[in-house]
């Protein structure tokens, strides 16, 4: 192990976890949106929307983010429609991560007590005030270890952003390895650098999970 060229890579692996946390949160949050709408769409079954929703969960979960980048990347200049590399990146975590986000606010809204809702419909709540003030505090509460687990894995899908040649850490290490040849420094820094980011991110969401769940948040 060469401590040396450990040493002096930290700054190329600096740059590429920064990029790498950029975009995975700008990805994350676009995800959160869609899947948001999409859950609502499906939880109050709105016409026509309903099936739209439903048949983009479906495609977004059971297709690879490979292929998916693949075709935003390559197959939509085909058709004119040229997008940065890694605005691409950004659009497939949405993409992706918009269908399991749906998946996990649809089920926490669906832990809402049958029973509650009754009671806002029974005092004349409509919809709107319904979803406002019962479903979707609840709802959103029920839904945060699918969230937080899904925070993760789009992280960890950021590592497929290589095959579009964005420097984020794993196509930094690959670069690194292929030039110099220092394989087992340049994977020891890569693990390192996505333990930087994921430990911490675990441990913050677990901590997020047990205040809300138990109503414990401010103590």
């Amino acid at each position: 192990m060469n401590w040396t060229v450990i040493e002096e890579s930290i700054p190329l692996f600096g740059q590429g976890l920064w990029l790498t946390l950029k975009l995975s949160f700008f990805g994350i949050m676009g995800a959160a949106i869609i899947g948001l709408l999409c859950s609502f769409i499906q939880y109050f079954q709105i016409p026509f929307l309903r099936k739209l929703s439903a048949a983009y969960v479906e495609l977004s979960r059971n297709t690879p983010l490979l292929i998916q980048l693949f075709f935003i990347y390559y197959g939509l200049p085909e058709i004119g429609i040229k997008i940065p590399a890694q605005v691409c990146g950004v659009i497939g975590i949405m993409f992706l991560g918009g269908g399991y986000m749906a998946e996990g606010f649809l089920g926490g809204l669906h832990g809402v007590p049958r029973s509650q809702v009754e009671s806002g419909l029974a005092i004349g709540l409509n919809q709107f005030q319904l979803a406002r003030y019962i479903i979707f505090p609840q709802g959103l509460t029920l839904s945060v270890p699918a969230f937080a687990a899904n925070i993760i894995f789009l992280i960890k899908e950021t590592s497929i952003f290589t095959v579009l040649a964005i420097p984020e850490l794993t196509n930094t290490a690959l670069d690194l390895i292929g030039m110099y040849y220092h394989t087992n420094e340049y994977l020891l820094l890569l693990v390192l650098a996505y333990a930087v980011i994921l430990i911490p991110l675990s441990i913050l969401l677990t901590w997020l999970e047990k205040k809300v769940r138990y109503g414990t948040f401010g103590n």
